[in-house]
């Protein structure tokens, strides 16, 4: 397999993975293709490797950005924007967990402690119904704050350890 296929390979398979992972296709395809370029690569340059618009490449690289993920950087006597992805794997993740923490997690607490919070004396079947949503606020609660700590290990020495382990 040559480089330009092998690159094609990644970047269309990375874009399919983005849609089971809650973006969109295009979002995914940009961030692979930033990610393995070992320069900043222009809107326009992305826009034709991509043959995707020049609205499609501006929203997608300004969510990515949103999320911490592609930066733009300016290169002396260009007046072209030029961008890059975020290159250790490590802070890339902690990124991506907080990001998706606080767009998808957190807002599912908030409904889980709403309906879980409802009066259920009447029935067996509304206490079983607030028991139930109790117990999902519960793990969701703990998984969430799993995550923070372990997204936090670059501060924390014994999480530290558990990554190299976990290794």
């Amino acid at each position: 397999m040559k480089f330009k296929e092998a690159k094609n390979k990644f970047v269309q398979t990375w874009g399919a993975l983005g849609s089971q992972w809650g973006i969109n296709k295009t979002m995914a395809q940009i961030h692979a293709l930033l990610m393995v370029s070992n320069e900043a690569v222009s809107m326009e340059d992305i826009m034709e490797e991509l043959q995707i618009s020049r609205g499609n490449a501006s929203m997608n690289l300004r969510a990515l950005m949103d999320w911490g993920i592609v930066y733009k950087e300016y290169k002396a006597g260009e007046r072209r924007e030029f961008f890059t992805a975020e290159k250790d794997l490590d802070e890339l993740a902690v990124k991506i967990s907080k990001e998706r923490s606080k767009r998808e997690i957190k807002p599912a607490l908030k409904v889980l402690k709403e309906v879980s919070s409802i009066e259920a004396n009447a029935t067996a079947e509304e206490r079983h119904f607030v028991e139930q949503t109790t117990k999902l606020y519960d793990f969701v609660l703990k998984a969430d704050n799993v995550m923070d700590k372990i997204t936090e290990y670059k501060d924390n020495w014994l999480a530290q350890i558990l990554v190299k382990f976990m290794k």
